[in-house]
């Protein structure tokens, strides 16, 4: 019996990790770069002359590193004080060498999660992401992480309100403490940093954003 037990106790154990799997799923935005007009219903504000491309794994949009952008005026994030940002996207190796490609950033305060790139000798780059929550600020600069450029690549932004991760290619890059407080309502840009500087050369397919921590087994992949 108690073999028995154990098997069934197993067996909920996985039902339940199947269930958390396909509601990571559920709960989710999922954003795919496939137009120039809109993403999940906020209209886009199109900067310069981005354009679409396709790719193996269907459209993506093409910034420049010059003007190219794309402005919303929604914050995904709003109102999460835990979350999960993913992102899959090309960094191509004759851009600039600091691009803020991903900002997010509430309306009237300078509160902000951001995605950058950093390029190395033209042939390789490392992930920097930066939060300010409040008066708190967090770089996790990853420069001991280099990647070859020119190539599609997954990374995400986990905060649980405690600490602030980020992941390429589903590995762990850096961790580091941050008390994260909810942003209220705000805007974003996609290629460029929200204020016009550092922009992106590259090209952008798919985003998504979760209201939890993810895990890694369950994040989307360079394919997505």
């Amino acid at each position: 019996m108690a073999f028995k037990h154990i098997h069934l106790s197993t067996t909920i154990y996985l039902l339940a990790l199947t269930a958390h799997s396909a509601n990571a799923q559920t709960d989710s935005i999922v954003w795919r770069l496939d137009n120039l007009e809109s993403l999940d219903g906020n209209t886009l504000a199109v900067e310069g002359s981005p354009r679409l491309i396709d790719t193996p794994r269907g459209k993506a949009i093409e910034f420049d590193g010059v003007d190219d952008a794309l402005i919303l005026d929604v914050h995904p994030l709003e109102g999460w004080s835990r979350f999960t940002v993913e992102v899959v996207f090309n960094p191509y190796s004759d851009g600039p060498a600091e691009q803020r490609f991903f900002h997010m950033q509430e309306n009237e305060t300078d509160s902000r999660v951001m995605f950058e790139t950093r390029i190395v000798d033209g042939s390789h780059w490392f992930l920097d992401t930066f939060i300010k929550s409040r008066q708190q600020t967090v770089v996790n600069y990853a420069q001991d992480h280099l990647h070859p450029t020119g190539k599609w690549y997954h990374a995400a932004i986990v905060v649980d309100g405690k600490t602030f991760k980020h992941y390429v290619d589903g590995k762990l890059e850096i961790s580091q403490e941050l008390d994260y407080v909810a942003q209220g309502d705000g805007h974003m840009s996609l290629g460029v940093r929200i204020n016009r500087v550092n922009w992106f050369k590259g090209a952008i397919r798919t985003i998504r954003f979760t209201p939890h921590t993810l895990a890694p087994d369950v994040f989307l992949t360079a394919e997505d």
